[in-house]
């Protein structure tokens, strides 16, 4: 039953999924950060419309000369504008192509195709495939779906496309957890599957020490450890709570402390104080400018560009933003945290409960274990319909 059900169309899990909104991977640093602060999306799906032959056979696909090349996310131009070399000159690294700043080599965004079978978009993602990117096919007629198709979404002939994540993913294998019965009852560490190669940084540790880190865990859909000297856990920083937040958290990475940078991207918004001491350190490090573009005015950029694949910067009425500029986010910056003895499916249930990204696991004297991740988890659905697989396939030659 298990193969059974990993083998349904991945366009199951599309049902209901709002369409992708689009920025043309020409688009600036700029560009992306109106877009994300307008529109209320913590990610953006980046487009390629070159419709010439080199570039059509580079993607390996047929999507009308339109091929969806990699995501965008505040996270990403966060980290991007806390680098030194933009710190010193911030004004010009808002006109860099957000294309320049996306990870290279790694297969972070997939095509796939509607008819592809849910096991196949969970080898992907194992394999790194954060976003499946799948087409959605509406009944009626081109013209019809043209008219109906929101013009700040993904629109290329029609056909709008959505994208499933490991969370989606998980979520759906949670809703059918009998078909997997009895493994999700098995306790996490007899699983196999806590990752104790986890990154940390100490609580009183420079905040901009670790953004090799926390690029690295946006990259791999994780989260960087805050403990104290004991390695005891007290809260993390992570890219599911850094997407909610402005560009001015590129100055408190610059300037404050894990600890206190926890505090300053808590979903209430920084403390007055811990804003006072980032302008002051700024003062102090001759980044003047830096104060002025981020913690004082009102950040604005140009339209995109009128691209095939073009972004709106219409402001939404529906913003997700609070008075203060800053997202409303769901999550603190606590850490959730489970027992090497959790079984599968409570710590599946509380990722998906607190939208987090990983589950930290802690020892009975409160000492950090390690982390289970959503790849972690598909792992374990994958080998029990690998292993469900081999007699059916036994069976199956005997009576051959």
């Amino acid at each position: 039953m298990a193969v059974r059900f990993l083998n349904r169309d991945v366009s199951d899990l599309c049902l209901g999924k709002p369409a992708l909104r689009s920025i043309p991977e020409n688009a600036t640093v700029a560009e992306a950060l109106l877009l994300l602060k307008r529109s209320g999306e913590t990610h953006l799906s980046l487009w390629n419309c070159d419709h010439s032959s080199s570039v059509l056979e580079k993607a390996k696909a047929d999507y009308d000369g339109c091929h969806c090349v990699g995501k965008i996310s505040m996270v990403d131009l966060i980290c991007f504008l806390s680098k030194q070399e933009h710190l010193i000159d911030f004004s010009k690294a808002f006109e860099v192509p957000i294309s320049k700043i996306l990870p290279k080599g790694d297969s972070i965004v997939r095509h796939l195709d509607p008819n592809s079978s849910l096991l196949e978009a969970i080898d992907y993602m194992i394999e790194g495939t954060q976003n499946a990117v799948i087409p959605i096919y509406n009944n009626g007629s081109t013209d019809s779906r043209r008219k109906s198709s929101s013009p700040r979404s993904t629109n290329h002939n029609g056909v709008e496309y959505c994208w499933l994540t490991q969370e989606d993913v998980a979520r759906f294998l949670l809703n059918s957890i009998g078909v997997f019965s009895p493994m999700p009852t098995f306790s996490i560490e007899s699983l196999n599957i806590i990752d104790h190669n986890i990154m940390t940084i100490g609580y009183h540790d420079p905040a901009i020490s670790a953004l090799d880190s926390i690029t690295l865990a946006n990259i791999e859909q994780t989260a960087l450890a805050v403990v104290d000297n004991d390695n005891k856990l007290i809260g993390e920083i992570s890219a599911s709570t850094l997407a909610y937040c402005d560009e001015d958290v590129a100055a408190a990475i610059t300037t404050l402390s894990a600890g206190d940078l926890m505090a300053y991207i808590d979903y209430g918004g920084p403390p007055e104080d811990l804003v006072g001491l980032v302008k002051m350190r700024l003062q102090e490090k001759k980044l003047d400018r830096m104060t002025k573009l981020i913690m004082e005015e009102e950040f604005s950029a140009s339209s995109s560009s009128s691209s095939a694949c073009s972004c709106s910067s219409d402001d939404e009425s529906g913003s997700s933003r609070n008075g203060s500029g800053r997202f409303s986010s769901s999550r603190r910056s606590e850490a959730i945290t489970c027992y090497p003895g959790s079984s599968l499916v409570a710590v599946l249930i509380q990722a998906l409960a607190h939208r987090a990204t990983s589950v930290w696991v802690i020892d009975e004297d409160q000492n950090l274990v390690g982390a289970v991740s959503f790849k972690g988890i598909l792992k374990v659905f994958r080998s029990i319909a690998i292993a469900r697989l081999k007699p059916e396939t036994e069976n199956l030659s005997t009576q051959e």
